[in-house]
């Protein structure tokens, strides 16, 4: 998945829901006020929207719980000037432990495992040293962690539809877990959405703090009124 995707010409998903136990990925907090969610990974503008449930059930393939398991460094880009020599990418693969929701007709079904390009390295200049990168809309993705994540296919792989679509799952629990490389718990994320956004109907606020069966419920009633 390439983090930085154009939302224009996004044809809708139909509203209906088909639900299957089999698929599983996640994980994006920060919002467009710079203030939404839990504050600390800078600006975030959505590839598609992503913030309620409604949005899950009209633009994404799958919906799914899912474990990084490997990583590898792509995309290296060296620097002539300035305090990096150079920075990376990550190209992450993911085991699908759950799906908790698929479109009615997918535009690719989710294999037990699928890839997402996520943040990598800048390494210093001076020291060598590497300092992680992280994106204003998604975790980084770390392995032992899960996340829960809303993902459709795109012309360059698999994405993630924004920040409000990636949410930590660690235990199962929505909001829990690795989030701009740092690891967070549900309270943590509450304090930042009431912070941030007292008014909100945002799935990712909706679910924090609970499990799978909220997520499903949730997007089967989306599914329904559409």
């Amino acid at each position: 998945m390439n983090l930085t995707h154009s939302a224009r010409g996004i044809p809708l998903r139909p509203f209906s829901v088909f639900l299957a136990l089999a698929g599983v990925a996640g994980a994006v907090l920060v919002g467009r006020g710079g203030l939404d969610t839990v504050v600390g990974c800078g600006l975030a503008q959505d590839p598609y929207p992503s913030q309620t449930a409604q949005d899950w059930v009209e633009y994404a393939d799958h919906v799914v719980v899912a474990e990084p398991v490997r990583e590898e460094e792509t995309n290296r880009r060296e620097f002539d000037k300035g305090s990096y020599r150079h920075q990376t990418d990550r190209t992450v693969t993911l085991r699908t432990d759950d799906v908790l929701w698929s479109a009615p007709r997918p535009d690719r079904s989710i294999g037990e495992s699928f890839a997402l390009t996520a943040p990598g390295w800048r390494v210093l200049r001076t020291s060598g040293d590497r300092v992680e990168r992280t994106a204003a809309y998604a975790p980084r993705l770390e392995t032992g962690h899960t996340y829960l994540l809303a993902v459709r296919w795109t012309a360059e792989g698999w994405a993630v539809l924004g920040e409000g679509a990636a949410v930590p799952f660690d235990d199962r629990t929505a909001g829990r877990g690795e989030w701009c490389g740092r690891v967070l718990t549900e309270e943590d994320v509450a304090s930042g959405e009431r912070f941030s956004r007292r008014s909100d109907d945002s799935l990712e606020k909706a679910v924090n703090g609970l499990g799978e069966r909220a997520v499903v419920s949730a997007l089967t009633s989306a599914a329904g009124s559409g």
